[in-house]
């Protein structure tokens, strides 16, 4: 890919194409930032960027995200939903309800914030795998990605996703060409901490699952860092159980949950392999996660499975 090419047409595809005003949902991560940049180069004021704080978030993100956003020329605005998505969501357990929930609630957001910012378009940071995977191209529809399968039939914004036919590790490509700070950013699918939850969402388990994939992060980085791991893996997180079991802390009987730890290796996210972390930094993060969360987690165990035939993320 002609990286340099590709950013012009863009830029002037945005420009040919969205008259007034647009606003974009705008994450954080590689995809949706890079789409701000393009869409910003053709029409600057015109393009409002809108980070919502679903409260699916994972710890420390809105603030992360709040500081990023003063080091970028754009018109940014930073919405605060949290408890409406969680009224939502409550109780919810099939993945694919969680998405098409999360999906409507994200539209009805930006369509409220495009109303008071007088903008007819949406920007979004909808790359390949996320319509593939949601049944595009003739294929079987494996899980409805929030920003695609989500999306309401009836919808009064108008759609412009300049990164659509890109895979990744071409995005990452143009992140880099742009000076993107967030161009290695592990990627953080856009219903969050929701669909690492398996089964019933609750606050408290969203509390908990935040806590536990911090534990990941920081342990696998920690590592990194003191080159324990001699890179790191494309994507590290953990994904809360619905499965309960028999533990002891101290000489008291403990019953708590059960948290997978998952770490691959990929390019494209449309294949991935499970990361070889050695046992002494799985080690870590277990005792970590059952010392610091006392007796709400029991158990944690590491996800090998490959990409096919799972997915990367478990919802």
């Amino acid at each position: 890919m002609d990286v340099e090419r590709f950013v012009a047409e863009q830029v002037a595809k945005a420009g040919n194409d969205i008259k007034g005003r647009a606003i974009i949902a705008l994450s954080g991560g590689v995809d949706s930032t890079v789409s701000a940049i393009l869409v910003n180069r053709a029409i600057g004021e015109r393009l409002l960027a809108v980070y919502v704080d679903t409260g699916f978030m994972r710890k420390g993100e809105t603030e992360k995200i709040s500081s990023m956003f003063s080091r970028l020329d754009l018109n940014c605005r930073i919405v605060d939903a949290s408890e409406s998505f969680l009224r939502e969501l409550v109780g919810v357990s099939d993945p694919e309800t969680k998405r098409t929930v999360i999906g409507r609630k994200f539209i009805k957001v930006f369509e409220e914030q495009a109303e008071s910012f007088g903008a007819d378009f949406l920007v979004q940071g909808t790359i390949a795998p996320d319509w593939i995977e949601s049944g595009g191209a003739l294929r079987d529809r494996i899980k409805s990605h929030h920003n695609v399968g989500g999306l309401p039939e009836q919808m009064k914004l108008k759609l412009f996703e300049p990164v659509r036919d890109l895979y990744k590790d071409e995005v990452r490509a143009v992140a880099r060409h742009l000076g993107v700070e967030v161009a290695e950013r592990q990627p953080f699918p856009g219903p969050g901490l929701a669909i690492r939850v398996l089964g019933p969402i609750t606050r408290e388990r969203i509390e908990l699952e935040r806590e536990a994939c911090a534990i990941v992060e920081e342990q696998i980085e920690r590592a990194y860092t003191e080159g324990k791991l001699s890179a790191l893996p494309w994507q590290y997180f953990s994904v809360l159980l619905p499965v309960r079991s028999v533990g002891v802390q101290g000489d008291v009987r403990a019953y708590g949950d059960t948290v997978v730890v998952r770490a691959v290796k990929s390019v494209d996210a449309m294949t991935a392999r499970f990361s070889d972390i050695p046992h002494e930094i799985l080690e870590d993060i277990s005792t970590k996660m059952t010392n610091r969360l006392g007796s709400r987690i029991t158990r944690v165990v590491y996800d090998v499975t490959n990409k096919p035939p799972a997915t990367i993320e478990w919802e």
